[in-house]
């Protein structure tokens, strides 16, 4: 219990906390978190499964309450707390920590992403889905850019459509149940149509959320107009509740209609790797590059999700938490750029190097790491990915793999409008202390699973198998 109570109580903390501590509060919930998780990790095995909450209770429409995790949960809250802890550190210097709604809302959100990581009911799943978008819109709306309300209404209206999908397959597939308990669930067995309209209102979910195309067009806009930190939550946390729900619950409460909806997501998938990386590289605005090219990267991950395979499930897990780690990275250096120039674009940027070159440095490390260089994370998982991608066909294969050529087109591009040319002013501010070591923590968690990725492969490799086995016990087809 104490994985959701401490990020509420500091929330609350935080809520009503002086202003000149409030950042440490904030600060103090996310490291108190992390750390027991750690204590969680350290004493799991990956092969079992950990109720946190069940009180052996049914509602009368079927909510059973249960909270829980294995390993593949456990890993996103790990992945959860280690983010909130990051962003926090790199903001610390910034304005927008000094509010107390906003580390009350942060802290919120990381309660509403514990939750979401940690149901093992369908009902409780969608509670957290969807308390997880009131703390990171009211950040966006409260301290975002002048022109965000448009945005944000339409970014509201896209996940709200794609939340009601969401929970009118749930009811539907509830009335074949017994309850709504993600075993429950798991075990009925649907015609090919039925489950193709219950896998397509998840999909609806997931693709608005992760974006997919052609379901992107909140994404670039929402991510501009939010501060900083809030584009870090968005693009290091928020997207990953639906790649994760895609493992957790599209595909294995609707199998029967995985052969009919494979084609559709990897397509779109691909589609969305080639299109958004050319619209990436021809952006002058760098945080829009980095917003565009996030769509690529998470294009190729739901692709291989979808192969549905214990390799390109555990490689999806990989590329997951590498995805957090360079976006957050990334969007770092962007929002060091813009704090400090006062501009996102590239036209007025140019001799940073000069300037900060320690800046210069850990930009170059996140930007590496971004191409999939080899002894990164980012090369691991990306790998792995293509060589799934490629033996479900060779042409898919291919047109995935221009995300390691796209890739390195914008984002040394980025790099070099960036830090190289002739200065654009006279001083700039080389990096403070968090965010020294915000970049470094982030590059050596990079390196560590580059050189040793066989610890995620370890931790998510048992909680697949009891997955697999829990959908060939309810007489579903799985590899």
């Amino acid at each position: 219990m104490e994985l959701f109570v401490i990020p509420l109580i500091f929330a609350l903390v935080a809520a009503f906390a002086p202003k000149n501590v409030v950042r440490y509060v904030g600060l103090l919930g996310a490291v108190a978190s992390l750390v027991v998780t750690i204590v969680h990790a350290i004493s799991f095995a990956p092969e079992a499964t950990v109720s946190l909450v069940d009180p052996n209770y049914i509602t009368s429409f079927g909510l059973t309450f249960k909270m829980g995790y294995d390993g593949m949960g456990l890993l996103m809250v790990i992945l959860t707390n280690v983010m909130v802890t990051i962003i926090l550190l790199a903001n610390l210097n910034q304005k927008i920590v000094n509010e107390r709604s906003f580390n009350a809302m942060v802290l919120l959100m990381q309660f509403g992403l514990i939750g979401v990581f940690t149901a093992m009911d369908g009902i409780m799943f969608y509670i957290f889905w969807e308390l997880t978008l009131i703390p990171i819109f009211l950040i966006s709306w409260w301290y975002g850019a002048p022109e965000r309300k448009q945005v944000l209404v339409k970014f509201f209206i896209y996940t709200f459509v794609g939340s009601l999908a969401m929970l009118l397959s749930l009811m539907a597939l509830g009335t074949y149940a017994t309850d709504f308990s993600h075993a429950s669930l798991v075990a009925v067995t649907l015609s090919a149509k039925a489950a193709f309209w219950v896998m397509g209102g998840f999909f609806l979910a997931f693709a608005i959320k992760i974006p997919l195309f052609p379901f992107h067009t909140w994404q670039p806009s929402t991510y501009t107009v939010s501060p900083m930190a809030g584009t870090m939550l968005l693009s290091g946390l928020m997207l990953k509740m639906a790649l994760f729900g895609m493992i957790r619950w599209m595909l294995p409460l609707a199998p029967e209609a995985k052969s009919e909806m494979t084609c559709l997501v990897i397509t779109l998938g691909l589609i969305g790797i080639v299109y958004a990386a050319i619209i990436a590289i021809k952006q002058s605005d760098i945080k829009r590059v980095f917003a565009f090219a996030s769509i690529s990267h998470v294009g190729l991950i739901a692709a291989g999700i979808m192969l549905f395979t214990k390799d390109s499930l555990t490689a999806s897990f990989i590329q997951i938490i590498n995805h957090s780690l360079v976006a957050v990275g990334l969007f770092l250096a962007a929002g060091i750029l813009e704090n400090r120039l006062n501009t996102r674009e590239f036209s007025q940027m140019g001799g940073v190097a000069k300037l900060a070159p320690k800046f210069a440095f850990w930009f170059a490390v996140i930007g590496f790491a971004s191409v999939s260089v080899p002894f990164t994370s980012g090369f691991i998982g990306e790998f792995l990915l293509l060589k799934g991608l490629y033996g479900y066909n060779w042409i898919v294969g291919l047109v995935a793999g221009t995300t390691l050529v796209f890739g390195a087109v914008y984002t040394l591009r980025a790099y070099q409008l960036s830090m190289y040319g002739s200065p654009k002013i006279e001083g700039f501010k080389d990096l403070t202390w968090n965010e020294m070591l915000a970049f470094f923590i982030i590059s050596v968690i990079i390196v560590v699973l580059g050189v040793y990725p066989q610890v995620v492969i370890d931790f998510v490799g048992p909680s697949l198998d009891n997955l697999f086995n829990s959908m060939q016990a309810s007489n579903t087809l799985v590899p």
